[in-house]
């Protein structure tokens, strides 16, 4: 509930204003003086101010209510102030509402005006706190990232922002971290930050793959093998858990790890303790274990796949990382990084870019990218030059049997049975639909996409998704000389 502060020196005005005011679900605060007021603005929460413009018998200037006001802001700049007064001291007004008072009214007042002002000015106030809060906080936060090592990390949205957030603050621990989320992803990125942001930033930082290693070694690589342990064992060598003693040590596919390796697993997060294959020597390391996955370790542990003990043991902290399309935002920003400062993107490839579905999330991308820049013939990328097909403009297919349905972008990249370099079957297209989409592009669309791709109509139909024929239409409709 909102409390009000009242100020005048008049103590009818105060009790009739309060009357009204809670019968209508304010809280209130009364006082006869601007010196009270203060001391109650530090006490309490005030949401709104109704103050007189004079306190002094016989005082028609306004001045005390003019020295009020200035007081009251400077302490809370935003707080809305109403300004009461028998008198009309039009210059004080005016100066007043320029310097951020809410609402000016004369004695007596008008019930229903002075309500509807009040409501309007808290719902106002509150907004603007939350607003400053946010602010506030996303400038820490900012301040928070300029001050840290982010290992080139390149994100635009505010899911990567929450992880990048996240990954900063686990860093400053020792827990043990599992980072989930689908395959290319950026899972080493945010374990590179957690790294290079920790007390252990200095000390080693050990990666292995556990999908990537062999059943049969993959003991002898997390753990060391004696000389002669196994076949091809002709010397000693030390494990990945030695080679990270007293750093950081990045498991990725920790959910490939079989269960006899799990045990081991588990016994060096409790105890530090493990013995190289072939050798009972009980060896110790100070280590702390970043893991990262994208398999669903709750349904491995249901089904026996994955020990319950050691997932709470790697699972202190919980990183979840959403694939790429849950964060489109951040698509132009790594677009850009990838393909650099000599490349742009026309329309149809940051539509096509944003309609992609990337279920090989940013690894995919990049590659994308890497490929546009191999084969693009001008600096201005295409949907062609991604591997990626140009949205289609129409918004759904007319199937047999007079069914309708609906295509939308990532499905359209989908369908190679339409050939748009060739024709589409207007047949199964909602001509009505088609018209109204060509509509959309221009003559300097048309004359830019002859330029972009040297003339050849096969690639201007295909970037703009019109058939051959089409385009034709369209240049002879503009004077575009063929």
């Amino acid at each position: 509930m909102d409390t009000i502060l009242i100020v005048d020196d008049n103590q009818a005005v105060c009790n009739a204003l309060s009357l009204m005011l809670e019968l209508h679900g304010f809280n209130t605060i009364t006082c006869l003086s601007p010196e009270v007021a203060l001391e109650l603005i530090s006490l309490h929460e005030i949401s709104l101010v109704v103050q007189d413009m004079n306190f002094t018998q016989d005082t028609t200037s306004g001045e005390e209510g003019k020295t009020l006001f200035y007081a009251l802001r400077e302490v809370q700049p935003l707080l809305p102030i109403v300004l009461l007064t028998a008198w009309t001291q039009l210059e004080i007004a005016v100066e007043l509402v320029k310097e951020g008072a809410a609402d000016y009214m004369g004695k007596p007042w008008d019930d229903a005006k002075l309500l509807t002002s009040i409501n309007n000015l808290i719902s106002i106030y509150t907004l603007s706190k939350a607003n400053t809060q946010l602010v506030r906080v996303d400038n820490d936060r900012m301040s928070a990232i300029k001050g840290a090592d982010l290992c080139g990390i390149v994100f635009g949205s505010g899911a990567m922002q929450r992880c990048v957030d996240l990954a900063l603050q686990i860093a400053r621990s020792d827990v043990s971290v599992l980072i989930t989320g689908p395959n290319g992803a950026g899972k080493d990125k945010l374990a590179d930050i957690i790294h290079a942001n920790s007390s252990l930033k200095n000390k080693p930082f050990i990666k292995v793959n556990v999908g990537a290693l062999p059943m049969d070694l993959l003991e002898a690589e997390l753990f060391g093998a004696e000389a002669g342990a196994f076949t091809g064992a002709n010397k000693t060598r030390i494990g990945r858990f030695e080679a990270a003693d007293g750093g950081s040590l990045f498991l990725d596919e920790i959910g490939n790890l079989p269960l006899s390796g799990q045990i081991k697993l588990l016994r060096v997060l409790q105890t530090g303790e493990f013995e190289r294959l072939g050798s009972h020597q009980t060896r110790k390391v100070n280590v702390r274990v970043l893991s990262a996955t994208n398999a669903d370790l709750a349904e491995d542990i249901r089904e026996g796949r994955f020990r319950e003990d050691l997932f709470y043991r790697l699972n202190v902290i919980e990183l979840e990382l959403a694939p790429l399309n849950q964060r489109q935002d951040d698509i132009f920003p790594l677009v850009k990084h990838f393909i650099g400062e000599e490349f742009s993107l026309n329309k149809q490839a940051q539509q096509a870019l944003i309609a992609h579905g990337w279920p090989g999330n940013v690894r995919e991308l990049e590659n994308a990218c890497k490929r546009a820049v191999i084969l693009a013939k001008t600096s201005v990328l295409t949907p062609v030059d991604f591997g990626l097909s140009p949205t289609l403009l129409v918004d759904s297919l007319q199937v047999a049997g007079g069914c309708e349905r609906s295509v939308d972008a990532q499905t359209a990249f989908a369908q190679p049975s339409v050939n748009q370099s060739e024709h589409i079957d207007t047949s199964r297209v909602d001509s009505q639909q088609v018209a109204s989409s060509n509509e959309a592009l221009d003559k300097a669309d048309i004359e830019a996409a002859i330029a972009e791709h040297g003339g050849v109509i096969a690639r201007v139909a295909k970037s703009l998704g019109l058939s051959r024929q089409a385009l034709y239409r369209r240049m002879d409709k503009f004077g575009i000389d063929k």
